[in-house]
Order: C-alpha cells, then sequence, then structure tokens
C-alpha cells in the first residue's frame, strides 16, 4: 500500500508539472548551449544494473588436487641398523624416499553457510609413509615393498544449523586425528622430519564420527566416538569388538592466541598381548594433547604442544613439550626453528621398525623385528627453511623446499642412537625434501 501511494504521489506532481509547462505556451526545453549557459546539467542516464551473479553450483566447488613429496636424510653416523633411531617417516639413513604422491578429492564446507551444507573428503598416496599411516586391516598388506598404498582420508562432512547460533559441523568416515601439531598430509608441516609426539605421543587416524559445535565465536566443543588408534571396523581392523573409544576436547579463539585441546581414550591393546586371562577391554589408553598458537604479527608464529599419553594395559607413560617458533623473511623464504623433550618412561614407545610391515605388525599384535633401546628422556632441536621459488607455473604453484639440520640427544636413559644396541647417546642428521603441490 505504501508503495502504490507514492507511485500516486509522484504521477500527481508529474501531471501539475506537466500542466505549468503547457500553460506557458508549452515552450520548448532550452538548447544544449542555453542549459551550459543557464548552468543546468543535463541528468545523465542511471548505469545499468549488473545481472545478478547465478551461486556457484554444488558440484562447482569440488577440488582436486594433489601432491609429491620425496626427500633424504643423511645421518653422518652411518648407524649399522640402516636407520635413524626415533624416526618414522624418515628412518632410513641416506636413503632417497618417495613419501608420498598424493590424490585428494573434496568439498570443503562453505565456512559462511546458514543454512545445512554437505561435503567430502578422499585423499589416498603411494609411498613409503604408508607403512606407518596404515589403518588396521585395511590394504595393510596388500604390497609388501617400502611403497605402498594408504587412504588416510574418505568421510562425510555436514553444517547443520542446531544448537547454537554457529551451528554444529560432523564429520563421519575414515580421518586423520584432530590431536596434535603435525599432520599426514606434508603440505600441512613446516619440517620434513617429525616430533617424538607425533610419531609416538597421538593417534594418526580414526574412524567414527566426530562432531564441532561453534558456540560462540571464541569457543568450539569437540565430541566423537572412534574406533580407536589407527583402526578400520571389526576385529580385524583392530576394533575391539565395538568399544567405546572418546575424541573430543575443546577450541578457544582469543584474537592473536589459538588453544586446542584434545583427547583420546580407549582400549587398544590388540587381544592376547597382556597374557592370558587379561581382559584388553579394561585396559584403556589415554592420548591427550594441547597446542597453544600465537601469531605475533604477520610474520612472527609461536606454536607451544603439550602432550600425555598412558597405557593402563602394559603400565607405560610417556609426554612433553615441543616449541615452534617460524618467522617469515620473504614470500619466498621462511625460517624455522622447533625444540622438543620427550620422556618414554618404559622404553615402550619409542622404537624402531626395520621391515615393511613391521610398524603395522605391532599395532595389531602379529610377529615383528621391531625394536626398542629402553627407557630414555629424548631432547631434540631442528632448525630448517621452507623456499618457495616465486612465477612458478599455476600447476606446481606453492613447490616447497624444506633443508634442515636436526640434533637428537639422550637427555637421560643410556645410549638408545647409531646401532642395535645402541651406542651413542646423540644423533645428527641433515634431511632435504621437495613437496609439490599439483592443482588440477
Amino acid at each position: 500500500m505504501k508503495y502504490r501511494l507514492t507511485l500516486l504521489v509522484a504521477a500527481s506532481a508529474s501531471v501539475l508539472l506537466a500542466g505549468g509547462a503547457w500553460a506557458d505556451d508549452q515552450a520548448a526545453p532550452p538548447s544544449a548551449p542555453d542549459q551550459a549557459a543557464s548552468g543546468i546539467t543535463p541528468a545523465a542516464p542511471p548505469p545499468a544494473a549488473a545481472p545478478p551473479v547465478a551461486p556457484a553450483s554444488w558440484a562447482s566447488t569440488i577440488k582436486v588436487s594433489g601432491q609429491i613429496d620425496t626427500g633424504i636424510t643423511i645421518n653422518p653416523a652411518g648407524p649399522d641398523t640402516g636407520l635413524n633411531y626415533g624416526r618414522l617417516f624418515d628412518d632410513k639413513a641416506g636413503k632417497l624416499l618417495l613419501n608420498q604422491a598424493a590424490l585428494t578429492v573434496e568439498r570443503d564446507l562453505d565456512p559462511k553457510a546458514k543454512g545445512v551444507d554437505f561435503g567430502f573428503k578422499v585423499q589416498a598416496f603411494y609411498g613409503s609413509d604408508a607403512r606407518i599411516t596404515h589403518f588396521i586391516g585395511e590394504l595393510d598388506r596388500s604390497i609388501d615393498q617400502i611403497n605402498q598404498v594408504d587412504v588416510v582420508e574418505a568421510n562425510l562432512l555436514a553444517h547443520l544449523p542446531i544448537l547454537t547460533a554457529g551451528g554444529v559441523d560432523i564429520k563421519a568416515g575414515q580421518f586423520s586425528t584432530p590431536l596434535g601439531q603435525e599432520v599426514i598430509d606434508p603440505t600441512g608441516n613446516f619440517f620434513y622430519s617429525h616430533t617424538y609426539i607425533f610419531n609416538f605421543g597421538i593417534p594418526f587416524k580414526h574412524t567414527g564420527v566426530l562432531t564441532t559445535t561453534h558456540v560462540n565465536p571464541k569457543l568450539d566443543i569437540y565430541a566423537g566416538y572412534t574406533t580407536g588408534v589407527n583402526t578400520s571396523v571389526g576385529s580385524g581392523g583392530g576394533d575391539n569388538d565395538g568399544q567405546f573409544h572418546f575424541l573430543g576436547g575443546f577450541g578457544l579463539n582469543l584474537n592473536k592466541l589459538t588453544v586446542l585441546a584434545l583427547t583420546h581414550i580407549g582400549p587398544e591393546d590388540p587381544y592376547g598381548s597382556l597374557g592370558p586371562g587379561v581382559d584388553v577391554h579394561e585396559k584403556l589408553r589415554y592420548l591427550s594433547d594441547v597446542l597453544f598458537t600465537y601469531k605475533a604479527g604477520d610474520k612472527l608464529t609461536s606454536v607451544t604442544e603439550l602432550n600425555y599419553i598412558r597405557d593402563d594395559g602394559f603400565n607405560a607413560t610417556g609426554g612433553g613439550v615441543a616449541q615452534y617458533f617460524t618467522y617469515v623473511l620473504t614470500p619466498e623464504l621462511t625460517a624455522g626453528v622447533r625444540a622438543e623433550v620427550w620422556r618414554d618412561n618404559n622404553g615402550f614407545f619409542v622404537a624402531a621398525f626395520p621391515g615393511n610391515f613391521d610398524y603395522l605388525s605391532v599395532e595389531a599384535g602379529r610377529l615383528n623385528t621391531s625394536f626398542s633401546q629402553g627407557p630414555a628422556t629424548y631432547g631434540a632441536i631442528t632448525v630448517g627453511l621452507n623456499i618457495k621459488p616465486a612465477h612458478l607455473p599455476k600447476l606446481i604453484d606453492g613447490l616447497t623446499f624444506r633443508p634442515e639440520v636436526r640434533y637428537d640427544r639422550a637427555l637421560a636413559g643410556g645410549t638408545p642412537f647409531d646401532g642395535a644396541p645402541g651406542t651413542a647417546k646423540d644423533q645428527f642428521t641433515f634431511g632435504i625434501d621437495l613437496v609439490a603441490p599439483l592443482a588440477f
């Protein structure tokens, strides 16, 4: 009604103005020169309205990408085992590795979605890292060489506008653990080598459901169910008869500081590993991790990680702290340093895995050739660079060289390095890898 009344008033005013002009002997409007002389500027025609932008279709937001990661770690001591003790992904001394040749197909959730939104992620790779990252019972015995195939992610995502203004995100299927600073995907890490925390203090992957409730812009609550640490489904997949495993915690977003505190709790020891008459379902493993990430500015970032692990079945504990600093020197060059202290109280967690199936066999309770050097406190400091050449073709834009120098030392607990049994308290390594992301 209000709109029609406005139109009526405008029309009436137009009629009155036209009638006045008619009464004035219907004088013709002044010519352009007369208008200029009188100081009257003719009105410009209104700009044409921009055509509406059609929203992107769901299928058009699907991304296909990949990366290749290949590297080598030199150990000047030349250990007779051929291994860099205390390492998993860069454990082969002086051997060039194809760590990963990966392919990812995904559709991320829209971070601005106000209603229901869906996505997914599938990621798989071929390479030497698969010896370590397998889900138990999934492609874990398909190839007996150092380079194997692994599925890292295979999950569905959903955003639901429920419970809070920020809604709830759900991830269901197989996914990388949210615990810890470092990840399986090399493009998510600054250094080539990994911490003791990543190798021995947290899970790599889960099968299950994880919810993230965005309580408000500053607080997220995580809660979920999994089948265990690095497990798939069923007894052949490491799942202890469907026993409940909790995955959860909270995240805080405090301007320049973020905090992520998560824990995973459940039975992990394989059947028969604790001796006759011992119910492995009653023995829990606790893996907890807290991250403090502080952005001091556009160039400097600090990350502090606290970690604790306990296995009730073997009465074993471990844990420690890692500190990261990275500083952007130029758009093509970033420097970083990482220091860590990690304690293996019982010599249960830190070990070496010479065989291609050894790591998986330990998890599944099978025969293996792995060995531990006993209880120890490990200290490590790593200094490295990320070098990203500029003006590369779009296909390999983001290619990164990651040279590093690392020093490990047994702060307590004997001589774990350079042999089996170990003969040295410390270990120098020089590593470099090339990460080449591929955008399709």
